[in-house]
């Protein structure tokens, strides 16, 4: 089964500083119905003005995983960690048995639009860390690139959960297909442009989940910048 998820029915919030949308129930959006999928708990889809910023806050057992589409994301915690991400860069961050961070655009002068991925994990109360790397667009280039996954999955980001994250670059005639193993289940969501999720149609924004499904496809990009989940 195959059950779509245009852009406009997520939640949104406005606050002049952020402009943010959510694929599942966060903060103030609640729908009983879209709280997560699988061990997946959100995605939002986050634009932030020059110099603005989430301020120092708290997290505890969650697999946060960031992806900047345009502009810099600055990020520090109290780990002592220190790094700006830009696109093509993959950010975990566990938060365990608790972390402090903030996040802010240091541009002056344009907006950082990026993706914030929260994966529940399979361990409580571990210690915290960090972990970044660059996956250059030749490696998603037509092809789904492992940017995170389990210990020793070869991703390029490891987190604590048996959850792959892959994201493709796809355009005209290229197109890229993944076997969900039984028992598995998929969510595709659409960062940028336009592709076909076996024949459905999506924008960007728009997601699709796979449930008893044995693939995925994905063809006629337009453009296209799309993240694929494997899911328990």
């Amino acid at each position: 089964m195959i059950t779509l998820r245009r852009s406009n029915e997520r939640g949104h919030a406005n606050h002049g500083w952020l402009d943010s949308f959510h694929s599942f129930s966060f903060a103030d959006y609640y729908d009983p119905s879209h709280m997560g999928f699988g061990p997946l708990r959100v995605i939002n889809e986050d634009r932030v003005e020059p110099g603005m910023g989430f301020g120092t806050h708290g997290h505890r057992d969650m697999e946060i995983v960031s992806y900047v589409l345009d502009g810099e994301l600055e990020h520090k915690d109290s780990m002592g960690t220190g790094s700006i991400i830009v696109p093509g860069d993959v950010q975990r961050m566990s938060a365990g048995k608790g972390v402090l961070h903030s996040e802010f655009n240091p541009s002056r002068e344009r907006k950082v639009h990026f993706l914030q991925i929260w994966i529940e994990p399979a361990v409580r109360g571990i210690a915290p860390s960090y972990e970044q790397a660059n996956v250059p667009s030749d490696a998603k280039r037509g092809r789904l690139a492992l940017i995170a996954g389990p210990e020793g999955s070869g991703a390029a980001v490891a987190m604590h959960q048996d959850a792959r994250l892959y994201a493709t670059l796809l355009d005209g005639t290229e197109r890229v297909t993944h076997a969900l193993a039984p028992g598995r289940r998929g969510y595709v969501h659409v960062a940028v442009g336009r592709v076909q999720a076996n024949g459905q149609a999506l924008g960007a924004g728009d997601a699709a989940r796979f449930e008893g499904e044995t693939s995925i496809a994905l063809d006629h990009g337009e453009a296209a910048e799309v993240l694929v989940f494997d899911l328990p």
